[in-house]
């Protein structure tokens, strides 16, 4: 017994010991480590309380957040489970293009024999259309004296796998192809007069208010003369309707042939990259999203195929990842697309890494500001989401970067699938949780 004591004795009196020598630096190293775990421990424990708090019982979340320079994990909830992400997969379509693209499109690949020019399409989708007002290939054609296009070089179908099919008649939903004129989309609008881009189909709308835009199987479309607003509606695409859109833009006459000649190609180049990308991404664009990735596997081969250029995205330049993702398309139209939140963090984290700080958010929404994002995550006062989103019915994903007040930047993806409420309830909480992170860590 009188020994224990003793041995009781001689331990605290080293303890007072340490104390009484240890240095105050020392002293503060250890409370700033102690200060430094408690951050990410309110942060876990508020994250899981406000899910908790929520009911997210019945649907399903997927969560993943880290330090970009350190890969340390934050939270980090399913976020090797498959998700449906909408349009997040376009973050794997503007890796792609980052990866496999010029700084100039590829507008048309073309060689010439005797007097004639031959050429086919590569997927641009910048010609006539009109946001980017792009004519390069027009000016290009106008002078050359007879002209023959190719467009059986186009492997995929006009829509893509899992696309609802009575969404037809959508903006948002085009067809695909190798050489898209006008962005697939027929424009319409009353000021005073009805306006109709292009031109060739003013005889085929009809003054009609109609509960659809479009016959399903020809270019046969409804629009109202008492209309205020600007309507969109994709047409119908086939080589026929190419040529004679064609021939009214140049003014003349071309043939369209059955092969190309043999021999180098050269290339026409059209628009700045970044500026489709930016696009893309700002307004959730579906048809440049698609042709990008078209426009990818036309710098791997003359064969234009968006099937060509995912498979060699994933075997070639991804890999590495974690959980090999189902992806179908471009857009993210397709519900048969299935990624993981790692991997979603996984590509972000490489173009963090890879590309200039700048120019890389400059693609991206910022919450408060600007694109899909400008009415949800307001900065306080500079943004502090610079993010994709992704929605279709039941779903609503984010995946992006965040900016803390301490000034870390963040990696996040956070998907939410099958929810039966309206998808503003699922974005507030969202918009709660990460003001808390951007606060607190």
């Amino acid at each position: 017994m009188l020994s224990s004591i003793k041995l009781i004795l001689t331990r605290v009196s080293s303890i007072e010991y340490f104390f009484e020598k240890a240095t105050i630096p020392l002293l503060l190293i250890l409370f700033l480590l102690a200060g430094c775990a408690s951050p990410k421990k309110r942060i876990i424990k508020s994250i899981s309380g406000s899910l908790k708090a929520e009911n997210t019982k019945n649907y399903f979340t997927g969560i993943l957040i880290i330090d970009s320079q350190t890969r340390d994990t934050l939270y980090n909830q399913n976020s090797r489970k498959y998700f449906i992400p909408a349009s997040n997969t376009k973050i794997f379509t503007l890796y792609s293009s980052l990866k496999l693209l010029p700084e100039k499109i590829p507008a048309l690949k073309y060689i010439s024999q005797n007097d004639t020019l031959y050429f086919e399409g590569t997927g641009d989708p910048t010609l006539l259309h009109s946001y980017f007002q792009n004519t390069e290939a027009i000016d290009f054609l106008k002078d050359k004296k007879n002209i023959a296009l190719y467009l059986n070089n186009f492997e995929d179908a006009k829509l893509g796998p899992g696309w609802s099919w009575d969404d037809y008649h959508y903006y948002y939903q085009p067809e695909r192809g190798s050489l898209p004129l006008y962005g697939n989309i027929l424009t319409l609008f009353n000021l005073p007069e009805r306006n109709v881009a292009p031109s060739y189909f003013q005889d085929s709308v009809v003054d009609l208010d109609f509960g659809i835009n479009r016959e399903s199987e020809k270019n046969f479309f409804y629009f109202s003369s008492r209309r205020k607003d600007t309507v969109e509606i994709p047409f119908r695409t086939d080589a026929t309707l190419t040529k004679k859109l064609l021939e009214e833009a140049l003014g003349k006459k071309i043939k369209l042939v059955d092969k190309m000649p043999s021999g180098e190609k050269k290339l026409l180049y059209s628009a700045p990259t970044d500026s489709v990308l930016k696009r893309m991404m700002m307004e959730s664009d579906n048809f440049l999203a698609e042709q990008l990735l078209i426009l990818a596997s036309s710098t791997l081969s003359d064969t234009l195929s968006s099937a060509s250029a995912r498979d060699y995205v994933l075997d070639e330049l991804l890999k590495d990842l974690k959980q090999e993702p189902r992806w179908v398309d471009g857009s993210g139209l397709s519900r048969y697309n299935l990624f993981t939140p790692e991997s979603m963090v996984q590509v972000l984290h490489e173009m963090y890494r890879e590309i200039p700080r700048e120019r890389l958010f400059a693609f991206f929404p910022k919450g408060g500001v600007s694109g899909t994002l400008e009415d949800w995550y307001p900065g306080n006062p500079e943004p502090y989401i610079i993010a994709k989103t992704g929605s279709l019915g039941n779903n609503h994903c984010l995946s992006g970067y965040l900016l803390t007040k301490s000034g870390k930047t963040l990696i996040f993806s956070f998907m939410n699938n099958h929810f039966r409420r309206p998808s503003s309830e699922i974005k507030k909480r969202m918009q709660r949780i990460f003001e808390e992170i951007r606060d607190t860590y």
